[in-house]
C-alpha cells in the first residue's frame, strides 16, 4: 500500500492505521458480508437455507434476497414492498439500484407475460469463441452411441491437454443449470477427469458441438401453473463396463418447466 496523495512524511517506517476495510483487500468481502448480514438479520431476515440467501416471511408473502459479493438480487410479489426495501437498504448501505434483473453470473433472465426465461446463450457463445469453435459443425446429439467410453480407451493426454479437458468439464457443469439435456453426458465424462484420454477429449468436444445447435436454449418458469413435483427416472442395468453397475438418470421438476 502506498501513502495517499498529499500525505507527506520523512519517516519511511510510518504505517497507516485503517479505520475501515478498503475495497479490494482480502478481508473486505468478509467485512461487507458481516455488515450486510447484521443489518438484514436485525430486520427479521434469516439464512436457514443458505448463507447467501436471506428470507423474510410476512404472512403468506416471502421476500428473498440473494447476495453474491457486492451484488444483491431481490424478489417479492409486491413491487411497492420491493421499492421500500431498496430505499431501506440505500439509507443504511448506500446501494445502487440497477433495475430489473437481466444478467447474473452467466444467466440471462427475461421476464414477460408467460413467466421467467432462463438461458446461458452468451456464456455458451463465449465458450465456443474461446476454444475457436464459433463456426464449428453442430452435432445433433450430446453423445454418440457408437463409442463406449472406458478408462483405458485412447491415448493418455499430456498435462496441458488434461488441464483443458478439466476446464471444459467445469464449463459444462455450469451449463447444466439451464441445459438439462447435457446432464447425463456431463456426468459421464466426469468419471474420467483424473486420467482423460484422446477418446474422452473427442467426446467432450462432441458435447460442445451439440451446444452449437441451439446455444440459446432456455428454461421457462411459467407463472400460471400449480406448484407440483414431477419426477422421471430411467435406468440401464449393468451397462457400465468399468463397475458393472447400472446407470440411472433422475429428473425432478417443481412446477412446469419447458
Amino acid at each position: 500500500m502506498k501513502p495517499p496523495p498529499g500525505f507527506q512524511t520523512n519517516n519511511k517506517n510510518t504505517v497507516c492505521k485503517l479505520q475501515r476495510s478498503l475495497y479490494g483487500l482480502k478481508q473486505a468481502r468478509h467485512q461487507w458480508y458481516l455488515k450486510l448480514s447484521h443489518f438484514l438479520k436485525s430486520n427479521n431476515y434469516n439464512t436457514a437455507a443458505d448463507h447467501s440467501l436471506f428470507l423474510k416471511h410476512d404472512g403468506k408473502t416471502t421476500t428473498a434476497l440473494l447476495v453474491y459479493v457486492d451484488y444483491i438480487v431481490l424478489t417479492r410479489k409486491n413491487l411497492e414492498k420491493i421499492n421500500n426495501i431498496i430505499a431501506l437498504l440505500h439509507r443504511n448501505l448506500s446501494i445502487k439500484n440497477l433495475g430489473d434483473l437481466t444478467y447474473f453470473l452467466g444467466l440471462e433472465i427475461t421476464l414477460n407475460n408467460i413467466g421467467i426465461h432462463l438461458s446461458q446463450r452468451k456464456y455458451t457463445m463465449d465458450l465456443l469463441e474461446e476454444i475457436g469453435m464459433p463456426v464449428c459443425a453442430p452435432s445433433l446429439t450430446p453423445m454418440t452411441y457408437i463409442v463406449q467410453l472406458t478408462i483405458d480407451k485412447g491415448n493418455k493426454l499430456n498435462e496441458e491437454e488434461a488441464s483443458s479437458y478439466r476446464r471444459l468439464k467445469g464449463c459444462l457443469i455450469y451449463l447444466t443449470n439451464t441445459r438439462l439435456d447435457i446432464s447425463y453426458s456431463t456426468n459421464h465424462l466426469s468419471q474420467f477427469i483424473f486420467s482423460p484420454t484422446s477418446v474422452h477429449y473427442q467426446a467432450i468436444m462432441h458435447v460442445i458441438r451439440y451446444l452449437k445447435v441451439i446455444p440459446g436454449a432456455c428454461i421457462c418458469l411459467h407463472n400460471n401453473t400449480t406448484i407440483q413435483i414431477k419426477a422421471y427416472n430411467n435406468s440401464n442395468w449393468a451397462s457400465c463396463p468399468e463397475t458393472r453397475k447400472y446407470i440411472t438418470r433422475l429428473c425432478i421438476y417443481l412446477g412446469y418447466i419447458s
